[in-house]
């Protein structure tokens, strides 16, 4: 008998069908991948299993039960766990408060903090994970934090785990460790709903994989049934034959020089930056690179070292020097440094151009009005109107929307930091195509990214940092993953 059913799950927002007719099934102890395109419907849906939302429409059944209406409290107590992208964790209260948090511990007065401290240490134990339950959460770094939602997870007696994109925040050498928790946690009984648009993983750890598209429920296989080109093909509804779309650019003048750069634990950076150029940068987690960036856009100033741009010494004192000069940053995080979730796209797109559409103090909203327009029709971003909140777009519209807002700033040196982490492989293929466009108009790029084939297909050479420092460089001629991960690792 399945643990988990779905039957005929609805749900409608206004103006919007979220899921429509979805029917899906989960086994015992089976490993169970849901994939599809940002606004498939995979959040919607495991929000309804979890209680967060109500369906329209549908039931869920839980080991035969079945539900009209779940609650949080109700879903936990049948067994049902999630850990959520962004991390339901207490920074200012200690591992063991934390997985704990709401559960009763000794009597009403005074909580048992012996047993608590107790159980959590053997619940990490458990993991094959040693760290002091004393240690504050805020302190521990992101998969570390994971482990603890993990945790919390299996001491409420979690039967069904619904992870969502569980690796889209970690380390590359912390995703093999979250991967032996999971296939533990599946020995253990435990089912595992793994949401993820990453097919190396879904590959390597599912035991079936369910396609959701627009909404809509496609198909359920078994994972050794299907090629990666199958769920591509399943997900979009079409066929996506070219991974990295070819150019045809002719290199120009240095735009950007880096001269012995020293900061925010670099050291000693030497880089240039040519006119129509897509230079990567490559380099584990804590390699560098985004401190890099934050130099190269005026968040960090660097303790010594020349930047110049289009052969000028420039000094930024904060990023809006950084912009006047022409460059613009796209973050990696871009849901809290890149755009104002809560605000429109038409409020998004120029906000980074008030200081140049502005008499006195005054914004011209004409000029704002059109630079929103403009920029939405020439990045394809969709979208019923601009008056669209940011938040309720997809991940790949949201990450448009943070590029129309450098651009509209009149940037031409642009910094991508993980330009397609957290979208889908439709989405991607937009933001590939996008980056061609504009370097193709004589822009240039530099691509943080700690994705491989991403680095060496979409870049003209690729630079290697590792603790701080550039370990070497790469024409398209000697790229290798191989050699890109030897300089990545401290091998000269």
């Amino acid at each position: 008998m399945a643990i988990l059913e779905l039957e005929h799950i609805t749900k409608n927002y206004p103006g919007v069908v979220a899921l429509d007719d979805v029917s899906l099934s989960f086994e015992p102890g089976e490993i169970h991948s849901i994939m599809g395109e940002n606004g498939a419907g995979k959040s919607t849906l495991i929000k309804i299993v979890a209680g967060a939302i109500e369906a329209s429409s549908g039931k869920v059944i839980i080991n035969g039960e079945s539900f009209d209406k779940l609650t949080p409290a109700l879903a936990k107590q049948h067994g049902i766990g999630v850990i959520y992208q962004e991390f339901n964790v207490v920074p200012s209260m200690n591992i063991a408060e934390n997985i704990f948090l709401g559960d009763k511990t000794g009597n009403a007065i005074s909580p048992d903090f012996k047993k608590m401290h107790k159980e959590a240490a053997r619940l990490m134990e458990s993991l094959g994970v040693h760290i002091d339950s004393h240690r504050m959460v805020g302190d521990l770094s992101t998969a570390q934090q994971q482990l603890v939602e993990i945790a919390k997870a299996i001491s409420k007696n979690c039967k069904v785990l619904i992870m969502d994109e569980p690796s889209a925040a970690i380390a590359v050498a912390e995703v093999e460790n979250m991967l032996r928790i999971v296939r533990q946690l599946k020995e253990q009984g435990v089912t595992i709903i793994y949401i993820s648009h990453r097919m190396d993983e879904v590959f390597e750890i599912s035991d079936r994989v369910s396609i959701l598209r627009d909404g809509r429920y496609v198909a359920t296989k078994k994972i050794h049934e299907v090629s990666r080109q199958d769920l591509i093909n399943m997900m979009v509804g079409r066929e996506l034959t070219e991974s990295f779309p070819s150019r045809n650019v002719t290199l120009g003048e240095n735009v950007l020089e880096v001269r012995n750069l020293t900061g925010n634990g670099d050291f000693n950076i030497n880089l240039h930056l040519r006119k129509g150029e897509i230079l990567g940068l490559a380099g584990l987690v804590g390699a560098g690179r985004t401190e890099l960036a934050k130099m190269l856009f005026g968040d960090v100033r660097p303790a010594s070292g020349e930047i110049l741009v289009k052969g000028n010494p420039v000094h930024f004192r904060d990023t809006s020097d950084a912009i006047e000069a022409g460059i613009g940053l796209i973050p990696e995080d871009r849901k809290r440094e890149g755009a104002f979730l809560e605000y429109s796209i038409q409020w998004n797109i120029p906000s980074m151009s008030l200081r140049r559409i502005s008499k006195a103090t005054v914004v011209d909203q004409k000029e704002a009005d059109r630079l929103a327009d403009e920029y939405v029709e020439k990045l394809s971003i969709k979208t019923p109107t601009v008056k669209q909140l940011v938040k309720n777009l997809s991940g790949g519209n949201q990450q448009k929307v943070v590029v129309a807002k450098v651009l509209a700033a009149q940037t031409e040196i642009l910094i991508f930091d993980e330009p397609t982490r957290g979208i889908d492989v439709g989405a991607k293929q937009e933001i590939y195509h996008l980056m061609n466009n504009l370097v193709e108009q004589g822009m240039s790029i530099i691509m943080i990214s700690s994705e491989m084939e991403e680095l060496l297909g979409m870049s003209d050479r690729v630079m290697v940092l590792y603790e701080g420092r550039i370990t070497g460089e790469l024409s398209r001629d000697e790229f290798s993953q191989s050699r890109v991960l030897e300089l990545a690792s401290g091998l000269q």
